[in-house]
């Protein structure tokens, strides 16, 4: 798919901007290509599942697996944002809802009204799986502007993806906690901040949490908590899936020089905040770059590690008085 796109697209190096005929091929080309490439993530996620299923999981694998899939996966933004910018501005994919809109750019995003979008979205998911979802509470500190609703230059449709993935999974812990007395489910609570440098929002429940051992692994592509899903399944989305919601929310916040956190205490909940630049002026991409470092990473042999590591895995209790050869 990558490799026909760009055959195609190089056709269009040497054609005049001034041609309109070739502008609204080109226009065309860009829709189609973009259609092309929408199942490129589940697509990849199942190409990991099965070389998982084949030969196992090994670390060094998965480093350079999660290595070049956050690079693979930021490009992939990076290509949906320029097309996306180009079909909204030159196209007549414009949205008669949002005319102050600059592509897909919102020069006043609201981000309390994103969370609430996000919230409720998930908020549907989870009742037509579980038949009741925790509540919301959200609040507002601006710092920069005390008492005025904070807006950011933003995409919002990035903001909306990682608000969703976050709340989807904070209900899925917090229902799954508390499935046996859902009178005292407890709300999911956003902090939205505002300062000189950062916006930052985030989100808190009491879905009982994960052990700190197992934080990284939540940003794993190769690791996920959920059933394994399969391609092509005509049943509804899952609150659950490939495990991708998480590392490509991520890369999402990283994109534009923020970045995505997790905060867990075992036992209560989960902070997740979502930092993001609060100048558009410091928003730039962050794009992935191909050299001799990055080709390297891929050539490095494993090294023994230079730590003490026992197992990271609890032992059971029938194991508990037995000695480590």
């Amino acid at each position: 798919m990558y490799m026909q796109s760009f055959v195609e697209l190089l056709g269009y190096e040497n054609k005049s901007p001034e041609d309109p005929r070739a502008l609204n091929e080109f226009l065309d080309l860009l829709i189609e290509t973009r259609n092309r490439h929408n199942d490129v993530v589940p697509t990849m996620a199942q190409g990991v599942i099965e070389y998982k299923e084949k030969f196992g999981f090994d670390p060094f694998i998965s480093s350079n697996i999660q290595y070049f899939l956050d690079r693979f996966y930021t490009n992939r933004i990076s290509f949906r944002m320029l097309i996306n910018q180009h079909t909204l501005l030159f196209g007549n994919d414009t949205n008669p809802a949002h005319p102050k809109h600059i592509g897909s750019i919102d020069p006043n995003c609201s981000v309390a009204e994103v969370v609430t979008d996000a919230y409720e979205t998930a908020k549907m998911l989870c009742e037509q799986y579980y038949m009741v979802a925790p509540k919301l509470e959200i609040a507002e500190f601006n710092a920069k502007a005390p008492g005025k609703p904070i807006q950011v230059v933003y995409v919002p449709s990035h903001l909306l993806h990682m608000l969703f993935e976050l709340f989807k999974n904070s209900m899925r812990a917090s229902v799954e906690l508390y499935e046996n007395r859902l009178e005292e489910l407890p709300p999911i609570t956003t902090l939205v901040t505002l300062g000189k440098e950062d916006l930052s929002i985030k989100i808190s429940d009491g879905g009982g949490g994960v052990p700190f051992r197992k934080i990284d692994r939540l940003f794993n592509y190769m690791y996920s908590t959920a059933p394994t899903p399969s391609l092509g399944t005509t049943q509804a989305v899952p609150l659950a899936g490939f495990g991708y919601g998480l590392p490509i929310s991520r890369l999402y916040a990283r994109y534009f020089q923020g970045d995505l956190k997790l905060y867990s205490m075992e036992g209560v909940g989960t902070d997740a905040v979502i930092y993001l630049k609060a100048l558009s002026s410091e928003s730039f991409e962050r794009l992935p770059v191909f050299n001799k470092s990055a080709w390297r990473h891929y050539q490095t042999s494993p090294e023994a590690d230079d730590w003490s590591n026992p197992s990271s895995e609890p032992r059971d209790a029938s194991s508990k008085y037995k000695v480590n050869p």
